[in-house]
């Protein structure tokens, strides 16, 4: 049994490596996505401080026939379970395929509030082949909760996830 809390005196730029370090080694040999995003959503929780939501929404077809953002694995409070592309914050970085890091999710035109507590928000796309297949999504109850460094943390994870997931 693997213990994946990190140290909580870690620099920012440590913490993020071993996160992506203990995300490798979770997902290495497990080919089924959806038990990956489960874990890495956990591992997510356990290694960065302040959130109130951590985890996926995967990209799959929408009833209309489009494409759409559908919840996948996550830790925290029940959440919204179809996103729109450019809706939201969610829907933003699905759309442009580029990093969302929200310092205020009410100040952000259209935010969709499925958890009244949170106040700041950072969604990764993953992608693959070019396309956004899915996005990491962390909520925080703080306000600008995250960082730069935090972004690119996250965004090196995705890079690693997009094979996996």
């Amino acid at each position: 049994m693997f213990d994946f809390r990190p140290d909580d005196t870690l620099a920012p730029e440590e913490l993020h490596r071993q996160l992506c370090e203990a995300a490798d080694a979770l997902t290495a040999s497990e080919p089924d996505g959806i038990a990956n995003m489960a874990n890495i959503a956990a591992l997510l929780w356990e290694f960065l401080p302040d959130l109130n939501w951590a985890g996926f929404y995967r990209v799959a077809p929408a009833m209309s026939g489009d494409e759409e953002l559908v919840l996948g694995p996550f830790v925290g409070r029940p959440a919204c379970i179809r996103i729109p592309f450019g809706q939201g914050v969610c829907g933003a970085a699905a759309g442009s395929g580029r990093i969302q890091r929200v310092e205020d999710v009410h100040a952000f035109p259209g935010h969709i509030a499925c958890d009244a507590a949170s106040r700041s928000e950072l969604v990764v796309p993953v992608i693959r082949d070019g396309r956004v297949i899915a996005v990491i999504d962390l909520d925080s109850p703080s306000p600008a909760r995250f960082s730069e460094t935090d972004a690119r943390g996250i965004e090196r994870l995705a890079a690693l996830l997009a094979a996996r997931i």
